[in-house]
């Protein structure tokens, strides 16, 4: 679901050992000090090892416009992480992983200076592979890049990126290099 329904989106609530204990709408999950909630992220290759990274519509309500992981998003109430992950990397990015496997869990607490907003999020995280180039949505994403670990590091002295991409990406890097191989280099 884009951020643009006008239907309110809720957000599953989850003590610190990631059990459910409520939902709350999101955008109040997110006011300060912020409420724990669950989340993913998902880090998708391609053949070559580069890590997909997307810059956010200007459009989002939250981190409008800067870059961040391949995808990211919240569950439904009930919803599993796994299928709330694969749902969003077809709804973002328009394609499907041909391979997406679970990463672990990082919890983090983030808040946002530009929008005031707070990222308190018991985060699962997945990595995979995309065989198709992305189709982004242009609601929900501004544009794509494919970026080596030089290339990235690059980037991030140079343009912003999410309060919560670095957080997630220590997390999932073991995966990240099991995947891509030792000639990419992460």
């Amino acid at each position: 679901m884009a951020d643009s329904s006008s239907a309110p989106v809720m957000l599953e609530l989850v003590d610190e050992s990631g059990t459910t204990i409520g939902s709350a709408e999101k955008l109040a999950a997110h006011r300060a000090p912020g409420q724990l909630h669950r989340a993913f992220s998902v880090f998708l290759l391609d053949d070559r090892g580069r890590l997909l990274l997307q810059r956010r519509a200007l459009s989002k309500y939250h981190s409008p416009g800067v870059w961040s992981n391949s995808c990211c998003g919240h569950p439904y109430p009930g919803e599993p992480p796994f299928v709330a992950a694969a749902r969003r990397v077809g709804e973002e990015l328009g394609v499907a992983p041909a391979l997406l496997g679970e990463a672990g869990t990082v919890t983090y607490t983030h808040p946002d200076p530009e929008s005031g907003l707070v990222e308190r999020e018991f985060n699962h995280l997945f990595v995979g592979s995309l065989a198709t180039a992305p189709r982004p949505a242009p609601e929900e994403i501004a544009e794509t890049s494919f970026v080596t670990s030089g290339e990235l590091t690059k980037r991030e002295a140079a343009e912003p990126f999410s309060v919560w991409f670095r957080t997630v990406l220590e997390a999932a890097l073991p995966t990240i290099r099991e995947l891509a191989g030792p000639a990419a280099d992460w």
